[in-house]
């Protein structure tokens, strides 16, 4: 291991299962201490299951076990107060945040004729209005530090549309545009801020829609992202290996732009 990212402090949402969980165990495994922030529970919308307490209690055993730091933290990305405690107790903890990957999100199907404005707003304030709540609370300490990076999980959708996906594409293309808007924003405290656009990954949420569609995950991957490359979807580990190159060195003139993991999808 190169211990890359040996000391830096990485934020991660959405930790406890996916690609939250496969990028936090690849930043250990660099050297990084990870500060994993999840829901850990089910909640109202969409109705399938989500990251558990004792998959995000494993993540902290499982790097602790390996010799690395972890701490975590259950919290809603559209709730300040957990968001707050979590951010400063990382600070108290270690001194510095060096890397935020706002991951966690929803997806579901919806019909615009048929979609009510609790699925509307749950879909926004998850996808849209979370990263902008952890990246109010983590940007104060990398402005004073005058360091960070900031990476947002969005989507390829976040670069086309989707059939009976308005409100998930609408979503998705909001935070490539508060991509763009932060890396202006932040450069002047040397500040990288990057997005990451997957085709569909092969986690719990994949499972999930496939459920509530009465369908496969991969009749689900294939309706949602007809890849160019002949693969139904991408591994959590595909995601966080480009995740930890735009958080290195390797990509320290990269800022503003996005990152295509699409298997081809965006060429048809």
């Amino acid at each position: 291991m190169s211990q890359e990212f040996k000391e830096k402090v990485v934020l991660i949402t959405g930790a406890a299962h996916g690609q939250g969980r496969a990028t936090a165990l690849a930043f250990a495994r660099e050297g990084a201490i990870v500060v994993g922030f999840d829901v850990a529970k089910k909640i109202e919308y969409p109705a399938y299951d989500f990251g558990t307490n004792d998959e995000l209690d494993s993540l902290k055993a499982e790097i602790e076990a390996s010799g690395g730091q972890a701490l975590v933290f259950v919290g809603d990305v559209r709730d300040d107060q957990a968001i707050t405690y979590a951010v400063e107790s990382a600070i108290s903890a270690f001194g510095h945040i060096d890397i935020l990957f706002n991951n966690a999100g929803i997806c579901a199907y919806g019909e615009v004729d048929t979609l009510s404005d609790e699925a509307w707003d749950a879909m926004i304030d998850i996808n849209l209005k979370g990263p902008f709540m952890v990246t109010r609370r983590v940007s104060k300490y990398m402005k004073q530090q005058k360091s960070g990076v900031i990476i947002n999980n969005s989507s390829v959708m976040g670069l086309r549309g989707g059939n009976r996906l308005s409100h998930y594409v609408a979503s998705k293309w909001g935070l490539t545009g508060l991509t763009k808007s932060w890396a202006i924003e932040l450069a002047p405290y040397n500040i990288r801020v990057l997005s990451i656009h997957p085709t569909g990954v092969n986690t719990p949420m994949n499972d999930g829609l496939a459920a509530m569609e009465g369908a496969t995950p991969q009749e689900i991957a294939e309706r949602s992202a007809p890849n160019l490359i002949d693969v139904p979807w991408l591994e959590p580990q595909d995601v966080a290996d480009s995740v930890l190159f735009l958080a290195s060195d390797k990509a320290k003139y990269m800022t503003g732009s996005q990152h295509v993991l699409d298997a081809g999808l965006l060429t048809q």
